[in-house]
Parts: C-alpha cells; structure tokens; sequence
C-alpha cells in the first residue's frame, strides 16, 4: 500500500529521506562510509504506521541511490526487508 499523496523530500543536509505528516516526521537516515550509502533508521510515527510511508521513504532513497551508482548497506532491519521482498534493488547491495 502506498500513499502518494504525501512528497517524500530528500533533505542532504541532515542526511536523511522524509516526509512531513501533520506536525511530525517520517524519515529512513542514513550515513556515507567507505563510499557506501548506510541505511542506519526508518522511523513512522506510531500514529501513521500502516500507511505505506516507510516503504515510499525507502523506495525513493533505494532508486536515488541506484539513480547515482552507489552501493548500499541495509544497516536497518526495515530496509534490509524491503530489498529481500523488492529483489529489483537487490543489486544494491554492496
């Protein structure tokens, strides 16, 4: 399930993917290491869970990342799942 209506913004500064819901924050962070994309944390507030939010989070972070060439760690267990049941990003993996 997944809800488009919500824009997830890339915000480089703080190094993470978000989405702004009613006064609160969806967001998958991450850091660089050995020129790797470290997916650290995806967090949806209880409140909005269900909703398809983590997955257009991770899915537009995932697609930018191939979109550039990098490879990526799965450090959070979220997106670690994401990419075992969405095997087009499989290759990804670093």
């Amino acid at each position: 399930m997944s809800n488009s209506a919500a824009p997830v913004r890339h915000n480089e500064a703080e190094h993470r993917y978000e989405i702004a819901l009613e006064g609160h924050l969806a967001v998958a962070e991450y850091e660089f290491a050995d020129g790797k994309q470290v997916f650290t944390h995806t967090l949806v507030p209880p409140e909005f869970r269900g909703r398809g939010y983590a997955e257009a989070l991770v899915r537009t972070a995932l697609n930018d990342a191939k979109a550039a060439g990098r490879k990526v760690v799965p450090a959070c267990s979220y997106v670690a799942k994401f990419i075992e049941r969405n095997k087009e990003f499989a290759s990804l993996l670093a």
